[in-house]
């Protein structure tokens, strides 16, 4: 799914939470933040070559928009850096092991990391096999499911059709009234 969308529907899930109980502000939009993440993050490298090798704005823009296939030719520690950085941070095994480390910590699972499983979790089921399909056992393997691209032109809008109706639903209206 896209970066915006994650951050939307992490969103609309701390709108729905906050009617039900208190979230600060600070827990809000750290969820929303680590639901994003694992899409910026793996970005870094080719941020890094771009900003202090012999990369530019341009080539940097063209990888964050490009389909499979379509990235624009970076060196070898760019691509290897952005690869393992993109499957661990999709990985349910790593976002497990953070969980199970701050579980003594929280006694629950901590908000903020409900938005990084929502992202695992939406990008298992958007990604085709040929569209970046998200590694959930990495490292045992950086195979994934075989689900629907994202940018697919009908699922797109069908996501943020489902994203206005859940943002109305639960967001837009007044406390107390009732969905048409």
């Amino acid at each position: 799914m896209d970066i915006i969308a994650h951050g939307l529907w992490a969103g609309l899930g701390v709108r729905w939470l906050t009617r039900r109980a208190p979230v600060s502000t600070g827990l809000a939009a750290t969820s929303i933040g680590l639901s994003m993440l694992p899409d910026v993050v793996h970005m870094l490298p080719v941020g890094l070559w771009a900003a202090f090798g012999a990369g530019s704005f341009e080539q940097l823009l063209a990888y964050a928009v490009a389909v499979p296939g379509g990235e624009p030719v970076m060196p070898a520690w760019v691509e290897h850096w952005s690869h393992h950085l993109h499957c661990t941070l999709h990985s349910a095994l790593v976002a497990g092991a953070v969980s199970l480390l701050l579980w003594p910590w929280r006694q629950m699972l901590w908000l903020p990391l409900c938005g990084w499983w929502l992202h695992i979790v939406i990008d298992v089921f958007t990604h085709s096999a040929e569209f970046y399909a998200a590694p959930v056992l990495y490292p045992i393997t950086q195979e994934g499911f075989d689900g629907i691209a994202w940018n697919t032109p009908w699922f797109m809008l069908l996501n943020y059709t489902a994203l206005l109706l859940g943002w109305w639903l639960v967001g837009w209206r007044k406390a107390g009234s009732r969905p048409l």
